[in-house]
């Protein structure tokens, strides 16, 4: 069971509620909210999120990036604690309850609504489904090519916040963009700590991250262009709308001592759980300024 909740990495999933409590709050400042459905948003990002650390741990030990030479976190398959098949299975079993809770969660978000949401979303949940595995596992994983970035981008940040957000409003506002981008940044600047981290194990591998590409150096410039864009989106937003408090800026010199030790240290690897939990920190002081 200690192996099983090791290769979960419990750390990374204040990262992925994180886009969920921001869709979540502006459904709420927006006047709308349905704690069914807020409920079943968090389980199956959940899933997703632990769906696709399994298929991390299984593909990257398949193809490579995970070796005795590895600085990071030891994984489960490529230590033998863990056999690739007994992770196959298990990456099946949980795409199978991702996708059980997803079309729950669906049903009671649209139960009144227009049906073609329903198929549209169950067709974005599948999407997420394939790309949780596809990012390091298969004959053509698109982590290996750099395009991670955008990835956590796309689904962290403008899927994770505008899709969770329009469950409960059944509306699109385009300004939403911005604290989705802000979310979708910061977890962007998770991965690349990730990435930092393993630039020589992942380079010999032929898994070339935008680090492995930049080199080091030019991956911290990256890193505080990312929480830079991070904080003047949510920023943006809240001089657009005008009416949302600033409780939100206690979070920021929690981005700045990230920003500071990723250059001094000589592993980041510390920094990827600090950085998930002052995302989630930041989420939530964002929330409290939209409603209070």
């Amino acid at each position: 069971m200690k192996n099983w909740i090791e290769a979960a990495r419990p750390r990374t999933l204040p990262l992925a509620l994180s886009c969920i409590f921001m869709g979540t709050f502006l459904a709420g400042y927006q006047g709308v909210f349905d704690g069914r459905v807020f409920g079943l948003a968090c389980l199956t990002t959940i899933l997703l999120q632990i769906l696709s650390n399994f298929a991390n741990d299984y593909g990257d030990t398949q193809n490579g990036a995970d070796s005795l030479e590895r600085i990071g976190p030891q994984r489960a398959v490529q230590s033998g604690e863990i056999s690739p098949e007994s992770m196959l299975k298990a990456i099946i079993i949980f795409g199978v309850l991702s996708l059980v809770s997803g079309i729950l969660l669906l049903y009671f978000a649209f139960r009144q609504a227009n049906l073609q949401a329903f198929w549209w979303f169950l067709g974005l949940g599948l999407l997420c489904i394939l790309a949780a595995y596809t990012y390091t596992a298969g004959k053509k994983p698109y982590g290996y090519a750099g395009l991670g970035d955008i990835s956590v981008l796309i689904f962290f940040g403008l899927v994770g916040v505008l899709g969770s957000n329009f469950l409960y409003t059944h509306r699109f506002e385009a300004v939403n963009i911005l604290p989705a981008l802000s979310c979708g940044f910061l977890a962007t600047g998770v991965l690349n700590l990730n990435n930092i981290r393993d630039i020589e194990s992942d380079t010999k591998a032929g898994k070339f991250t935008i680090p492995a590409r930049l080199g080091k150096q030019k991956a911290i410039v990256y890193h505080w262009i990312l929480l830079a864009l991070a904080v003047l989106s949510i920023l943006a937003f809240v001089v657009v709308r005008g009416d949302i408090s600033w409780y939100f800026l206690i979070a920021f010199p929690l981005f700045l001592i990230n920003a500071i030790k990723v250059k001094k240290l000589d592993n980041p690897d510390p920094l990827l759980k600090q950085l998930a939990l002052s995302t989630l920190f930041f989420v939530i002081l964002s929330g409290l300024s939209m409603l209070f």
